[in-house]
């Protein structure tokens, strides 16, 4: 396995790449996130899948973001995403709108190696008419008109989570967030933070092997405790919702975001943090 520091890590995703995202309940690298904010990248292509939330936000803010593809944009109770709603209102971002079941059908298309992949339930719907890469086809097995869409395939360049832990070997342990495996396969390159690296095969361990990701699909992991803060990794810590309720409050403002950015991306306790 490749084991990088973080910094190390964020310098592989270039201007420009196309990024998956997990929602936020299920553990996006936040740590990743500010790392990518202080290297400054820009015109990035975000994967919201099938939600975004915070880390996207975040990423919008900063200015490193041309456009997103996602169902929806939010920081769930704490409300709306400000920084995607101020960047969508001053048309400095593109949106490709979608549905839940439409992010994971382009991504299971790419999971299986197919140029295509079927769907129902969005026929009629005003999202197609924003979708010209979207084609409505008569169901070729049908005995009667059966019209039916038919979605792209959607190979990210890079996946980047965060797990609680991976191993030697690079398997990375993701419980039931089977997602995180749907773009783990779909993706080019596999980037993950983890809590810990431990030193036994994840693959060999009966109660485990389930839910881990083989080290096949993952590129690179770096350690990153407490990676996923603001949002909670089960069984190591809660969900921080007095943080959120926070950043909800500043990011409203550009000037409070800037702030916020100064006090947990760029402030020296957030690099002693994230080293």
């Amino acid at each position: 396995m490749d084991l990088l520091q973080l910094d190390a890590l964020a310098s592989l995703v270039l201007d420009g790449a196309t990024v998956a995202l997990p929602p936020d309940n299920s553990l996006p690298s936040c740590a990743l996130v500010r790392a990518l904010i202080r290297a400054g990248r820009k015109n990035l292509h975000l994967i919201g899948v099938p939600v975004s939330g915070y880390a996207s936000d975040l990423l919008i803010g900063a200015g490193c973001v041309a456009s997103i593809e996602t169902s929806g944009v939010t920081l769930g109770e704490a409300g709306a995403a400000p920084r995607f709603v101020a960047a969508l209102a001053a048309g400095t971002i593109t949106v490709l709108d979608a549905t839940c079941p439409a992010m994971h059908t382009m991504l299971q298309a790419a999971e299986k190696g197919v140029p295509f992949m079927p769907l129902r339930g969005i026929i009629g719907s005003d999202i197609l008419a924003h979708r010209p890469d979207w084609k409505v086809i008569d169901n070729p097995f049908a005995p009667e008109i059966d019209p039916i869409v038919l979605l792209p395939a959607l190979r990210p360049g890079f996946a980047l989570f965060h797990a609680e832990m991976a191993d030697t070997h690079g398997n990375v342990y993701v419980g039931r967030r089977r997602e995180l495996a749907t773009i783990a396969h779909a993706s080019n390159r596999v980037l993950v933070t983890v809590e810990q690296v431990v030193d036994f095969d994840l693959l060999d361990d009966e109660r485990l092997a389930p839910g881990t990701i083989g080290g096949a699909y993952v590129d690179h992991v770096a350690i990153a405790q407490r990676g996923a803060w603001p949002i909670g990794l089960p069984g190591c810590y809660d969900f921080d919702a007095a943080h959120f309720a926070e950043y909800a409050r500043m990011a409203r403002t550009d000037a409070g975001f800037q702030a916020y950015l100064q006090r947990y991306v760029y402030s020296d306790a957030a690099l002693a943090a994230a080293e």
